[in-house]
């Protein structure tokens, strides 16, 4: 059995008992190294991976004798490694233990429900859906999943003539000790430096008041 364990957004605080339970239970420890860090106490044997999908599920077919619990950041349900290791080991050979995701707390930060908002994910690529047509649709609030520089010019696009009636919000390393929560004006998305770990948020005006 392998299991994916959600990580929260960042902070051990966020990260639930059953999860904690899966990875002090674990043989086999896989995971980004900040991961791994949140847990020095743990006899398993660690296995750092950085973006190369194909070469974690090797070294996961490795080792799938042992008691294998792969760390993802957040929930598994959203932008994680969880789909992939389903897909090649089987859904009755996994199990998954949800966390607290990004956009769970960025939405609890400013007070708001979540129900019905669109997620986005920018990580690797610009979305091909636009903005516009999201809003076009009847949503009113956004949550783009994408801590990378190269998205601030298309954020900056499609945001464009959206001003009056819609606000941007930036929610960095939250739940850490340096978390930032901020609006963005747009003349400031050029010059803007955005954390690896950030979640835009694209909100109607009369729902934050």
């Amino acid at each position: 059995m392998i299991t994916i364990v959600g990580c929260g957004p960042g902070s051990l605080a966020y990260i639930t008992p059953v999860a904690l339970r899966a990875i002090e239970e674990a043989e086999v420890l896989i995971g980004a190294g900040r991961l791994l860090n949140l847990f020095p106490e743990s006899s398993a044997e660690r296995i750092p991976v950085g973006g190369q999908v194909q070469e974690v599920l090797e070294r996961i077919t490795r080792r799938k004798s042992k008691k294998i619990a792969v760390l993802v950041t957040g929930d598994p349900g959203l932008s994680s490694l969880a789909k992939p290791v389903i897909r090649l080991f089987g859904r009755t050979n996994c199990r998954v233990i949800p966390g607290i995701s990004s956009v769970q707390t960025a939405f609890a930060r400013l007070g708001l429900d979540w129900l019905g908002a669109r997620i986005i994910d920018a990580h690797g690529q610009n979305p091909s859906q636009t903005i516009r047509e999201i809003i076009d649709s009847g949503e009113d609030k956004i949550a783009i999943l994408g801590g990378r520089q190269a998205v601030l010019p298309w954020l900056r696009e499609e945001m464009r003539g959206m001003e009056e009636e819609f606000r941007l919000m930036v929610c960095e390393d939250l739940t850490l000790e340096n978390e930032q929560i901020r609006p963005i004006q747009m003349e400031d998305l050029s010059a803007l430096k955005v954390s690896s770990r950030s979640v835009f948020l694209v909100i109607k005006k009369g729902l934050l008041e």
